[in-house]
């Protein structure tokens, strides 16, 4: 959904593939747009993602400065719960009512994760329990009934929340529900379907929160094998390939169960090559790994994902177009749009965003690439905010972070850099290392020091540095030697005392 920069009435969301390679160690879902890799969810089979997770939790600490409470559900990290997402407060929103007044150490309670662990931070949690179906997402502790907001013609809206009333027994608590997009083509038996489903699962862990101790994992969401159906399948949808026999046949079966019209076209592929290869998709992940995104004709994204946000600028690099500059800036933040939009979805990177897009000297142009941005940006499955043009030329935006993005499932910081991108020269290092041996011939009496090095910090002092090395043994009047580690980095030192 985008808000402040209106979305063009006729934007039609493209064809999909969708990929679906199982392995015994984890499953790789790939959605592909035109042939171009959009989309890709990662689970490990030791263990998938937390969102949806319902469990019953233990209050641990409560937090009444920042409105918080921390909860133990088990997990290696306690889990984070803030005010907002408190049912009673959520019913009744009162900046008046205080967390303290409603949790208390100790306290059981049942909760929901709604964002997973990311780097540092425990998973966020909810006390508004909501389970997904094909059609509908159940909301047992309320009782009205909402439309998604993708349905965006009203009378449609008033049909389907009419339809749903009438299947629903007499109205009152426990009989709240939203109606997905996925409804609007779907039968009175398949929604019905739907909610007895839905209803048995909510009284099944009803009855476990009764039955089981603290701590416990009472409700776990589909495998992202089968969530595929659940929440990517649509009318868009051209085919989904499966790679593996077992689990080709257990999709089958869940799709002719739950989701009748994506059972045409499931496919088991039996090509020679490995499902992601052949449609080069191994190679595009290594490619979103990297910070730099190639253009055509030379132009290029740098992509940098920190902590607190995530910057990409546009550059021309070596595209000089054919017409005048102002074109071929206005051509390459255009072309970057698109680029961006899908690296989004790809990368899965979340939280504020900000694009330096190349400057352009005519407002037309400026407005044209906004809204050629919010037209790429309608295709995301996730939230998206688009804000506009700041007043330092900047595009800011915003986009839901509900798991870790692609580099932090797949990738780690570098041990010798330690994750800054940056190692400090031989040289850098070779002025430290005389420095500590100046503090550590002060301190200690020692008959001689043998330095400990990677190999080019070594070659350094027997080459350039080696004058600095002589006055340094006649500074402190104690011989130096030197030693080769070939397993240290190249920021990495040992100073020993003989």
């Amino acid at each position: 959904m985008l808000n402040g920069i209106p979305l063009p009435k006729d934007t039609v969301r493209p064809p999909e593939t969708v990929l679906v390679n199982i392995t015994p160690q984890e499953t790789r879902v790939a959605v592909l747009e035109e042939n171009n890799i959009c989309e890709l969810h990662i689970e490990r089979n030791s263990g998938h993602g937390l969102v949806g997770n319902i469990y019953l939790g233990v209050v641990r600490r409560v937090l009444p400065g920042m409105q918080s409470a921390f909860i133990d559900i088990g997990l290696e990290r306690a889990a984070f719960l803030h005010i907002v997402d408190v049912l009673e407060q959520r019913r009744n929103p009162d900046e008046t009512q205080r967390i303290e007044h409603m949790l208390f150490e100790g306290q059981s309670v049942l909760v929901q994760v709604i964002k997973d662990p990311i780097n540092t931070k425990g998973a966020r949690l909810s006390t508004q329990i909501s389970l997904a179906g094909r059609f509908l997402v159940h909301l047992p502790q309320e009782d009205h009934i909402g439309i998604s907001q993708r349905i965006e013609d009203e009378e449609e809206r008033n049909i389907l929340r009419r339809r749903l009333a009438g299947l629903l027994p007499e109205h009152g608590t426990g009989q709240g529900y939203i109606i997905r997009t996925s409804a609007e083509n779907a039968s009175d038996a398949e929604l019905s379907a739907d909610i007895g489903y839905l209803t048995k699962v909510w009284e099944n862990i009803r009855h476990q929160a009764k039955t089981r101790p603290p701590e416990t994992l009472l409700y776990q969401d589909l495998p992202l094998s089968l969530r595929v159906l659940r929440d990517m399948f649509s009318d868009n949808t051209r085919e989904i390939l499966v790679d593996s026999k077992e689990n080709h046949q257990r999709i089958q079966e869940f799709a002719e169960l739950y989701v009748p019209g994506a059972a045409g076209k499931i496919r088991l592929f039996q090509g020679e090559r490995p499902l992601f290869e052949s449609h080069n998709v191994e190679q595009e992940i290594n490619r979103a790994l990297q910070p730099r995104v190639n253009l055509n004709f030379g132009s290029y994204l740098i992509i940098e994902a920190t902590e607190a946000m995530t910057t990409i600028d546009v550059n021309t690099g070596g595209f000089v177009g054919t017409r005048n500059f102002d074109e071929t800036i206005f051509r390459t933040n255009l072309e970057a749009c698109h680029t961006i939009a899908r690296e989004l979805r790809l990368r899965n990177l979340g939280g504020i965003i900000i694009i330096d897009f190349i400057d352009m000297a005519h407002d037309t142009h400026r407005e044209a690439v906004l809204q050629e941005l919010a037209k790429a940006l309608s295709f995301d499955r996730t939230r998206v905010t688009l804000n506009g043009f700041t007043s330092l030329g900047l595009v800011e935006l915003t986009r839901k972070r509900t798991r870790e993005n692609l580099s932090h499932i797949l990738c780690e910081p570098c041990p010798s850099c330690q994750g800054r991108g940056r190692l400090k020269t031989p040289q850098t290092v070779c002025y430290e290392i005389q420095r500590e041996i100046v503090r550590e011939a002060r301190r200690y009496d020692a008959k001689e020091f043998r330095i400990l090095a990677a190999p080019n910090v070594i070659d350094l002092f027997l080459d350039e540095e080696s004058q600095s090395l002589a006055m340094l043994i006649d500074f402190i009047g104690k011989p130096i030697s030197l030693a080769v580690e070939t397993a240290y980095t190249q920021e990495q030192y040992d100073i020993v005392l003989m």
